[in-house]
């Protein structure tokens, strides 16, 4: 038995899940040198959603806030989560891009990158394991969990054997949809520490109400690291509360070694955070309910609420239950895909369409298509002949790593923004986020001249995500 680690994610998913990504680094950076002092294992800093809201709300330079951070936290470890080819994005990119990402993303400050894919395909995460240790960063090798037929405990523990001899120096279990049980969590746990060498890290959420209690289990497994989330924006939709669990853990073989004292004036501090994104819309009350939900249909937080607001736009709100119901249906047609980023769009966007048109896959989104096609990576377990049929035809399936396919991309995306390069990072901003950068670009070369950057803000108002 060893003290437990804590990875703090109060910069990174706590806002993510529980505000949309809203926390500015202006609200970062005076409470930085505390967060510095405490001893955390690692701070999540970086990744995830934050590229994206960056350019599309908060008009910052996702890049210069990384490094504003790196300044601000010298003694502490900075992580992020990647999307292994999906990068940050929402396609695959070429390797030659991939491999410029994490170089840039260490080079101004990362240490650890989690590396995971939707599908759980080992080969969608090569690149960024091979780039990540080829530029001396610490690879986390991510196990998207999830239940189905095929995602049993040997699943998990195959994939994570095969992640640690890809190079991971640290396995992660992904719950994004708080899906483990903490039974199960003990079992998983137990399991994988009887067969892989490196350190095992749990990430989950308490959607569901079962985080705290999956991370004590995760933790008497022998567990070395987990997720938590400072109170003011912990539990609910995001991860259980920091003070809570290091409480918990005080005076036993497992003792963090954190202060309470020392973290409460984080909380303090926080707190005055989490007021300003609920006064400003951001947070609201609903995502620190208990949604069994999450256990009964396996949506996430995240998921559940672009389902409730893509019925609402469609003037179906009362058609909620029986997208729900449909939401495993999909699932089970499209080879049990994980629920996450982007496979959990690409499931509730179909099992919403099934719905209203009243014919199941009478309507079908190009995404369910190139899920089906091989696009994305290998499925979990391969979908019945006739679903493929139906829903593409005779299109050629990808039995290949995607990526494979993708000719060189980086020198044409230098080219495309000679005109607004101001540092090799831009050209990875817009290779990621085209319809965001070049208007974020726009704003930055005018507020340099001195011009009113609000003739801009019409065109910078893509329809948000």
């Amino acid at each position: 038995m060893a003290k437990v680690k804590i990875m703090e994610t109060i910069l990174r998913d706590a806002h993510q899940s529980q505000a949309a990504t809203r926390m500015t680094v202006d609200e970062m950076l005076p409470i930085a040198d505390k967060l510095d002092k405490v001893g955390y294992y690692a701070l999540e800093a970086w990744g995830g959603a934050t590229f994206d809201s960056c350019l599309r709300y908060l008009n910052e330079d996702p890049w210069e806030r990384l490094r504003q951070l790196r300044k601000a936290l010298p003694n502490t470890k900075l992580q992020m989560l990647l999307r292994g080819q999906n990068l940050l994005g929402y396609k695959h990119y070429a390797d030659d891009v991939v491999d410029s990402f994490c170089r840039l993303s260490i080079k101004n400050g990362i240490d650890i990158i989690r590396i995971f894919d939707a599908l759980n395909d080992p080969r969608n995460m090569r690149q960024a394991i091979e780039s990540t240790k080829k530029y001396k960063g610490t690879v986390e090798a991510a196990i998207s969990y999830t239940t189905s037929k095929v995602h049993t405990v040997d699943y998990f523990v195959n994939l994570a054997v095969e992640l640690e001899k890809m190079g991971a120096d640290i396995i992660c279990i992904k719950d994004m949809a708080n899906l483990l049980l903490p039974y199960t969590a003990y079992e998983l746990v137990s399991r994988l520490k009887e067969k892989i060498n490196v350190p095992l890290h749990l990430h989950t959420h308490n959607t569901a109400g079962i985080g705290d209690m999956t991370n004590l289990k995760a933790i008497e497994a022998g567990c070395d690291i987990v997720d938590t989330a400072l109170s003011p924006l912990g539990n609910g939709t995001s991860q259980p509360a920091t003070e809570s669990l290091v409480a918990t853990l005080q005076g036993t073989p497992y003792d963090t070694g954190l202060d309470l004292h020392a973290l409460n004036e984080l909380t303090v501090y926080f707190k005055k955070v989490a007021q300003r994104l609920s006064d400003d819309g951001f947070l609201s009350p609903q995502v620190l309910k208990v949604d069994v939900n999450a256990l009964i249909y396996q949506v996430p937080g995240g998921m559940l609420s672009n389902l409730i607001s893509q019925l609402k736009q469609q003037g179906a709100s009362d058609k909620l239950l029986a997208v729900l119901e449909e939401v495993p249906r999909v699932r089970a047609d499209l080879g049990y895909p994980p629920l996450v980023t982007p496979s959990s769009q690409i499931v509730g966007t179909q099992a919403v369409l099934n719905v209203i048109s009243g014919e199941r896959y009478k309507m079908v989104t190009k995404e369910t298509k190139g899920m089906l096609a091989g696009e994305y990576g290998k499925l979990p377990v391969e979908p019945d002949a006739k679903v493929i049929k139906k829903i593409i035809g005779d299109t050629p399936r990808i039995t290949c790593r995607p990526a494979d396919n993708i000719a060189p991309e980086l020198e044409n995306y230098k080219k495309e923004i000679e005109e607004y390069m101001e540092q090799e990072e831009d050209v990875l901003t817009y290779a990621l986020f085209p319809q965001l950068a070049i208007p974020f670009f726009k704003r930055r070369l005018a507020a340099k001249s001195g011009i009113d950057k609000t003739i801009f803000d019409k065109e910078s108002q893509v329809h948000p995500i």
